[in-house]
């Protein structure tokens, strides 16, 4: 699944891997992503694609603190409008919230009263399964430690497979549609090689729905 906020880079060269592949994914996105004229081609696209296109708030809030997590940063209804507003930007693409009932919270960080309000919504959090460095795939050298090349990356994820027991099967793999200029290794350049290698072990990517579904 991919996530998008300021970003879409990568947008085009993603399409094109998935379509290669016979592959399904989840695009996670905000309102601010669906609102960029410059996007919407894209996003047009994706949906015609037949992939999933959900939630991930308007304005890519932080909800709670990094270091104390159950310390809040909005109220509750912040979080109801902010996210309110992500579905009217999705509405103006014929996405509503029957057809994207997973929603993937900013940063990817959250406590259990967000969980509720989330659920209150009418709607289900979901979030990436831990294990592998995919989701570092936003970062740039001039981070210095924090930053994660592509091909560390890309190893992270064949070496979770090999060793978990259970591989990847009903893995939730996390990925960015675009990244900072700053990061030029980008890792969506070497999607179309970990499918294959995903597809020579018997995987087949599908939608967050049909997978949380079955």
């Amino acid at each position: 699944m991919f996530t998008g906020d300021e970003f879409a880079d990568g947008g085009d060269a993603i399409r094109e891997a998935l379509k290669k592949h016979q592959a399904k994914a989840s695009f996670f996105l905000t309102g601010r992503f669906y609102r960029n004229p410059a996007f919407r081609p894209l996003i047009q696209s994706l949906k015609k694609d037949g992939h999933y296109l959900g939630a991930h708030s308007d304005k890519h809030l932080l909800y709670c603190d990094w270091q104390k997590r159950d310390s809040l940063l909005v109220t509750q209804p912040q979080f109801a409008e902010d996210l309110q507003r992500n579905y009217q930007r999705m509405a103006e693409f014929g996405i509503h919230k029957k057809d994207a009932p997973y929603f993937l919270p900013p940063y990817e960080w959250y406590n259990r009263t967000v969980t509720d309000w989330t659920e209150q919504e009418g709607l289900q959090l979901v979030n990436f399964s831990p294990g592998t460095r995919s989701a570092a795939d936003y970062t740039w050298p001039e981070m210095g430690n924090r930053y994660v090349s592509s091909e560390t990356i890309l190893k992270s994820i064949l070496a979770y497979e090999a060793k978990d027991r259970n591989g990847l099967n009903g893995f939730l793999l996390l990925l960015h549609i675009g990244t900072d200029p700053r990061r030029q290794d980008k890792f969506y350049h070497r999607l179309d090689e970990l499918l294959t290698q995903l597809e020579q072990k018997g995987y087949r990517l599908v939608r967050i729905d049909e997978l949380l579904e079955k």
